[in-house]
């Protein structure tokens, strides 16, 4: 009943304010544009400081900062599941979201806040327009959720199968179908991306992350990089790590 008695006292004061939130069509298309890929619009959005405006953002702590965090969570927590619902792979989606949210727990000033928001929503846009093709195909999707998954192992069509439920030739059809490479290639690819990560933000040595990796061997590992990459994992690392601390 004290709820309820304050409830009604403080939608009187908020109708008196005439503040009102913002049209959900405004966030809607927003969060469409995140999971379409749309750079353009995400970027005009964050160039416009729209999320950084108090103007319709609705009041969840008296504290300004304290409130444009709650605000920063809501979308983390929106734009993730938008995301998964476009293809992102699920246990990618979380971990994105987690790690910002994070980061966002550390800042102590306001614009910082209104800065991470913005490398979030442009680093899940970004990733949605690299692999929009596959956002279609929910068998594949869960073939992407499995690979980013399991990355550190030796991954195959039939470990793909089981996983789906389905055979083998059709996991191998459809995958190629909707991403533009086999599944082998596919996987290649994204152990390649992965080990110039580690080359970039770890020390791990290239014995260390070819085994990770569950390379067959070191010299698979150069081999496969120097294909992909246009040079070997020395010298990128070597031309990349620094740069990067």
């Amino acid at each position: 009943m004290k709820l309820t008695k304050q409830w009604v006292q403080e939608e009187l004061y908020q109708q008196e304010l005439a503040e009102e939130h913002r049209p959900p069509q405004e966030e809607y298309r927003f969060y469409q544009a995140v999971r379409q890929g749309d750079l353009a619009y995400v970027e005009q959005n964050c160039n416009q400081k729209v999320f950084g405006s108090e103007h319709g953002m609705g009041q969840l702590s008296h504290n300004r900062l304290q409130n444009i965090k709650y605000h920063f969570v809501v979308t983390a927590a929106l734009v993730t599941r938008y995301c998964i619902t476009g293809g992102m792979a699920v246990e990618q989606a979380y971990r994105m979201s987690d790690f910002y949210i994070l980061q966002m727990d550390g800042c102590t000033q306001v614009s910082q806040v209104i800065a991470l928001h913005n490398d979030m929503v442009l680093d899940f846009t970004t990733k949605m327009a690299l692999q929009r093709s596959s956002a279609t195909c929910p068998p594949v999707s869960r073939c992407l959720d499995y690979i980013y998954t399991h990355i550190q192992e030796r991954i195959t069509v039939q470990d793909l199968a089981e996983y789906t439920g389905l055979s083998t030739g059709y996991i191998s059809r459809i995958f190629k179908q909707n991403t533009g490479v086999s599944v082998s290639e596919y996987i290649r690819c994204r152990k390649i991306d992965k080990a110039r990560q580690m080359l970039q933000y770890t020390q791990e040595s290239l014995v260390e992350i070819s085994n990770y990796l569950a390379f067959s061997s070191q010299s698979q590992f150069i081999q496969l990089f120097r294909e992909r990459v246009g040079m070997t994992p020395k010298k990128y690392r070597d031309q990349y790590y620094k740069s990067v601390l």
